[in-house]
């Protein structure tokens, strides 16, 4: 009864929220609505690294360039570039017409400024150190923005095809303006309105630079980490959107006549993240020995609803994938045996934090502990909320264990760029950071590759992931949807398509 009653309180909420309550004479809009496990930790691109971020205001910002739907980069902002034959100079020739949110002209001034904020030390973006190839910019004309790289980059058209290289007005930055809950951009949606912990709301661009586009009037995001409610809100019609469902609710939305699934191999990278700097875990036979204890294709299939195995920090379906699940099988006695070895007994305790609102993730993290637990270790686990997740463990390297799926990236560079330098693992290598800076200054698929599968075999053998694998994900939509998109690699949601049959 308790959760009858709480599901239909839900429901009158959601359709209070997103106006299907409308007063006489008004326009009727018929909002999309969305299911989101939950909250961004900012609105601002340029100050984050968190998944829910980019997907949250992928709405909002537009980029110089961007992934069609197969992935390849394509025009966006810009309508096109040149490239010096030495690859330092990036001539970028700008969209006219273009306006922001708040009416002001997209303009040249408005990337500089962009860019400048990025590398600005103030605004201590996670991404400053990527955006340090920038030698200089210049504005020759009011649609033409020139880079001048400070050395041969092949990552930088993918960097500027990501979401932390959405471009923001330059009257709004030189003002101080608070991106963070006030987000201003191009995009095909302007926000209306963020509650943090309920919802993000979204209206039409009637203004958007690509014609006809967005379909949608106005997109509603709910913030829902129970997955029992998204499920019946789906079911019942509530939830028009699922971006990715358990399997257990697999069979129960199969049996709804008006629900649609759809399954793919996503190009997430799902790891255990280990803290090399802390012990035991500073030992590599520890960490083999963790490697040994897992049973990766059980976790990807009763965890995440199927998957294909990795064996190092690279998604399975990349081009620069190389394989190397061979080197660390499933073999719990050798795990007993290197545990041994290494003195380490369940008189040790290590804290496994998981992300509480990504249920997959946490259902993963009670295996690993499980069979961490078989193999003598003494695995506790400390459920957190997403921001202090991001705060304290990817930010802050404070945690022993944890749980996640790292966003595949349109250049390998985006995947492993500072690793070897410590990064949240606290993993350092100098052959592999060295490897890793020469593959980014080398231009050609066939000689970065070379290098980044020596990068792949190191990373392979001192383990400082349990990697486990690239998961299906199944996409549930109420079945009168059509039109949305997920952008390859970067996981991000795309409405500019999306409409009701």
């Amino acid at each position: 009864m308790r959760k009858a009653a709480k599901f239909g309180l839900f429901l009158v909420m959601i359709m209070l929220m997103t106006g299907m309550l409308f007063a006489a004479g008004s326009k009727e809009v018929k909002p999309l609505n969305f299911a989101l496990a939950g909250n961004p930790d900012t609105l601002d691109p340029h100050k984050t690294s968190g998944t829910l971020t980019f997907q949250t205001v992928k709405s909002v910002y537009d980029t110089l360039a961007e992934p069609d739907e197969n992935g390849v980069i394509v025009p966006a902002l810009a309508e096109s570039w040149d490239v010096s034959a030495d690859s330092l100079t990036w001539t970028f020739h700008l969209r006219k017409g273009v306006k922001f949110h708040n009416g002001d002209a997209f303009t040249s001034a408005d990337v500089k400024a962009s860019f400048e904020r990025v590398l600005a030390e103030e605004t201590a973006s996670p991404h400053r150190k990527e955006m340090g190839i920038i030698a200089s910019m210049d504005t020759p004309d009011d649609l033409t923005i020139v880079f001048n790289l400070s050395g041969p980059h092949a990552p930088f058209l993918a960097t500027l095809a990501s979401g932390w290289s959405a471009i923001l007005p330059k009257s709004l930055i030189d003002t101080g303006h608070d991106f963070d809950s006030l987000p201003v951009g191009t995009g095909p949606f302007k926000l209306e309105e963020w509650v943090r912990d309920s919802k993000v709301v979204f209206s039409k661009n009637d203004d958007y630079w690509m014609k006809g586009l967005p379909k949608l009037d106005k997109v509603i995001l709910h913030i829902i980490p129970e997955t029992s409610v998204v499920v019946q809100g789906l079911i019942s019609g509530q939830i028009d959107v699922v971006y990715i469902v358990d399997s257990d609710d697999i069979p129960m939305l199969e049996a709804s006549p008006d629900v649609t699934l759809k399954e793919n191999l996503t190009s997430l990278i799902m790891v255990m993240p280990m803290n090399t700097s802390k012990p035991p875990l500073d030992d590599i036979r520890v960490r083999q020995a963790i490697n040994y204890a897992i049973d990766k294709q059980k976790i990807l299939d009763i965890a995440y609803g199927g998957g294909e195995t990795i064996g190092t920090f690279m998604d399975r379906g990349n081009a620069y994938y190389k394989d190397f699940t061979d080197l660390y099988p499933y073999n719990p006695e050798k795990a007993k045996a290197l545990l041994k070895e290494a003195g380490v007994g369940n008189d040790v305790e290590l804290k496994l934090y998981l992300p509480q609102n990504y249920t997959l993730h946490v259902k993963a993290g009670e295996m690993y502990q499980e069979m961490l637990t078989k193999v003598g270790l003494n695995v506790k686990i400390q459920l957190i909320d997403w921001s202090t997740w991001i705060s304290d463990v990817y930010r802050a390297s404070k945690f022993d264990l944890t749980v996640i799926g790292h966003t595949g990236k349109l250049d390998p560079d985006g995947t492993l760029g500072g690793y070897g330098e410590g990064k949240y693992v606290q993993w350092f290598n100098d052959d592999a950071a060295g490897l890793i800076k020469k593959a980014a200054a080398t231009i050609g698929y066939e000689e970065r590759k070379v290098m980044y599968d020596q990068v792949l075999e190191i990373m392979a053998k001192e383990v400082p992931f349990v990697y486990l694998g690239s998961s299906y994900r199944t996409t549930a939509y109420r079945s009168n949807v059509t039109g949305f998109r997920i952008t390859p690699n970067l996981d991000t949601f795309d409405f500019r398509w999306t409409e009701f049959k």
